[in-house]
């Protein structure tokens, strides 16, 4: 089925995942592995890393509040049509001067902007795809993550191979933005129907089920959180591996990109809920494996790991979600994401301060791994009770 414009299935998925390596690859995810130039070049120390992290993530909490608001599909889309020159705009921002407060404003705006792509972005693909009588799957859109950690790690390299220092990479990182800008705006999903009465009044989520999903999608978020924030920082910060931060981060991109399509199937053979269970699980042994050892295999395992995982649970559990509410997916998503958003926020600023005060990540990682492991406990109560 044909929308009004025209657009084919490859289309649209190009486009998203384009989408995704503006609002989030270049937004938000170069700020990792140009982090440990930032400290040496521009004075950044680990508690003002933290902080600027946390205030990309409310930002992103601010997005997700909003988009949990938006009833209007013409809104959604020409939100999420703003966030993708904005995500450029946003890295400009970074480069201009070495000013904490003008990189707030920054981090500030590409939450809103990650926001935009992972919600407002995704839930009109999704709605597109049901639409169309597609799969209703999120995987390969959501490639746009492993991309654009890809082009955040080899685009920091290279620039860092040109001898550029962070102000003129994070102006680099505009310009590489804009080979993505074009096919996703021209790409875009078109505004979607209003709802039916049917969707619009029929059975979503219930309130037990996504209390429970939204207590474990806290715990994702912090995990998450923290190795996308401070991977490259903790490999620089062993003496051993100094030098080897972006490639550690390049490994979680190469890792997460066709990760997508395994967790995709890992859910069709086991189901939603063990999937996640599982990805969990894997999820904890990449935040142990550098809390327990200095070595670089350690430290590339634990990236591998990391990258093959997060993309599962954010996938998984936004298409789980998504489907459950078809009159407006992106709305769904958005009330789940608000507590992925409180995680992101309180996270990052207290793992800096815990790096700050100790001179490493170490007890960090010790209490994401911890949280973690209460969310494993939480979607094994969810699966024993059987809630709906």
């Amino acid at each position: 089925m044909n929308n009004h414009r025209g657009l084919q299935a490859w289309q649209v998925i190009v486009g998203g995942i384009a989408g995704l390596v503006l609002t989030i690859g270049i937004a938000r995810f170069a700020y990792t592995p140009l982090l440990p130039l930032m400290q040496a070049q521009a004075g950044l120390s680990d508690a003002a890393a933290g902080w600027l992290a946390a205030i990309n993530y409310l930002g992103y909490m601010s997005g997700a509040l909003l988009a949990a608001t938006l009833e209007d599909a013409r809104w959604r889309q020409r939100l999420y049509s703003w966030g993708l020159p904005l995500s450029l705009l946003s890295a400009v921002l970074m480069g201009l001067a070495g000013n904490v407060w003008l990189w707030a404003l920054s981090r500030y705006l590409g939450g809103l902007c990650g926001a935009a792509g992972m919600l407002l972005g995704s839930g009109l693909v999704l709605n597109w795809l049901m639409r169309a009588g597609r799969r209703p799957e999120l995987g390969l859109h959501f490639t746009g993550l492993g991309l654009g950690i890809v082009v955040s790690a080899l685009g920091a390299m290279a620039m860092s191979a040109l001898a550029l220092d962070w102000a003129a990479q994070w102006q680099g990182f505009a310009l590489i933005g804009l080979v993505f800008l074009l096919p996703a705006w021209v790409w875009r999903p078109p505004v979607p129907p209003a709802a039916t009465a049917a969707q619009a009044t029929g059975s979503g989520p219930g309130r037990r089920w996504m209390g429970w999903m939204v207590a474990a999608y806290f715990c994702a978020g912090w995990g998450f959180v923290i190795s996308a924030t401070f991977t490259v920082a903790i490999v620089e910060r062993q003496p051993l591996l100094a030098g080897q931060g972006p490639w550690a981060w390049l490994l979680v991109g190469l890792a997460s990109t066709p990760a997508v399509f395994l967790w995709d199937r890992v859910a069709r053979r086991l189901g939603e809920l063990p999937a996640l269970l599982l990805a969990f699980g894997l999820q904890v042994i990449s935040v142990l494996l550098p809390a327990l050892s200095d070595g670089l295999p350690a430290a590339l395992a634990g990236a591998l790991l990391y990258g093959a995982t997060f993309i599962g649970i954010v996938s998984l559990t936004l298409a789980l979600v998504g489907r459950r509410s078809p009159g407006n997916p992106g709305k769904a998503m958005a009330r789940l994401t608000l507590s992925y958003g409180v995680a992101q926020v309180s996270a990052p600023a207290l793992a800096g301060a815990m790096a700050q005060a100790s001179g490493s990540y170490r007890g960090a990682l010790w209490l994401t791994a911890a949280v973690l492991l209460l969310g494993m406990g939480i979607l094994a109560q969810l699966r024993r009770a059987g809630v709906e």
